[in-house]
């Protein structure tokens, strides 16, 4: 006698996994019209994309709490550890000890806990550099940052300047000379590539070596390592020597329009670009019928008066046969348009 089994075929040949794999794929579904399902984290739904229809709610958010509307935002929200970077020696990934002498409760060490707490600090230090090239880097790069922080040079250009040491320090460019116009001489190579308004005179200033030393640095990294650095653009002072002088928007306007005039009649070649952006300020100002005078220009470009009195002639000698000769096609085209 035999006997049917109250199960249909389909049910009795199915798997454990085939049986887990039917379910997995009915639970991305909708239930109501079969279209794909979606999470919507920020309102915690299961929504299905065709009819709307809201299949799950209430669910767990595994994100962070706070909300993020850039990159910079979002990296000082972060709180899993501060980002590499490579103004650290290690990258920042070495950790410090705190100098406060407080315990998790704030309440302050004892004698004895304080001197412990003090030698740990001077082995973690000691720990953190392994040989003499590291801590030659870290006291370059703690040159770099010293002297960007003071300039006002962005972080980025910071990061490009421990670049280049790097490069120099795994060449082995430094034996020779100084760590500082190493470091000098780095972060005015990065200033340079990024376009940034810094000059010599304001390098020379937050260095610890003499202007002569990291020039000379600096024209051996940038031949050594073939540094892409074009030469700098007298615009890129004007903005700088604008805000120096108090002078308005119209005055920096004209006197990009005077610098873009020289950069087309080649007034430009051979001159410093520091002194050609002071003269076209000060062109400027006569054009526009400022009250400024040559010295109070020079003051605030450090470029001498002489300088001045030469270069300015020559940018406006520049706009001026650069409008008759723009007056010229125009009355030559219309000529021929008559003709």
């Amino acid at each position: 006698m035999t006997t049917r089994s109250i199960y249909s075929p389909d049910e009795r040949g199915d798997s454990v996994d085939e049986q887990a794999e039917r379910e997995a794929s009915t639970s991305h579904a909708c239930p109501d019209c079969g279209g794909t399902l979606a999470t919507d984290e920020s309102r915690g739904e299961t929504v299905c994309e065709s009819c709307g229809l809201v299949v799950d709610e209430g669910e767990i958010d595994h994100g962070p709490e706070w909300r993020a509307f850039d990159s910079q935002e979002r990296d000082a929200k972060r709180r899993v550890g501060a980002p590499t970077t490579e103004l650290k020696h290690d990258k920042g990934l070495s950790t410090n000890i705190g100098w406060q002498d407080k315990d998790a409760y704030g309440n302050s060490l004892s004698t004895r806990q304080r001197e412990k707490m003090q030698r740990l600090r001077t082995w973690d230090e000691r720990f953190r550099t392994r040989d003499h090239a590291e801590r030659n880097l870290k006291q370059a790069l703690g040159e770099i940052d010293r002297m960007g922080s003071a300039l006002g040079v962005p972080e980025s250009a910071r990061e490009t300047a421990s670049v280049i040491y790097r490069r120099a320090l795994d060449e082995g460019l430094l034996p020779g000379r100084s760590i500082e116009g190493m470091a000098t001489a780095s972060l005015y190579a990065a200033i340079r590539q990024a376009n940034l308004p810094q000059t010599l005179d304001d390098m020379a200033v937050v260095s610890r070596v003499d202007e002569m030393e990291f020039t000379r640095a600096y024209r051996y990294i940038n031949r050594e390592l073939a540094l892409q650095v074009g030469p700098p653009d007298p615009a890129t002072y004007v903005s700088k020597f604008v805000s120096e002088l108090d002078a308005d928007d119209e005055l920096e306007r004209k006197a990009r329009t005077l610098i873009e005039a020289g950069k087309e009649a080649n007034v430009h070649s051979g001159k410093s670009p520091v002194g050609l952006a002071a003269a076209a300020i000060y062109a400027a100002g006569l054009l526009l019928g400022e009250e400024m005078t040559q010295e109070t220009v020079s003051e605030a470009t450090d470029i001498s008066t002489v300088t001045i009195r030469e270069r300015y002639r020559e940018l406006l000698e520049a706009e001026a046969d650069l409008d008759d000769g723009a007056v010229d096609a125009a009355a030559c085209s219309e000529s021929g348009a008559s003709a």
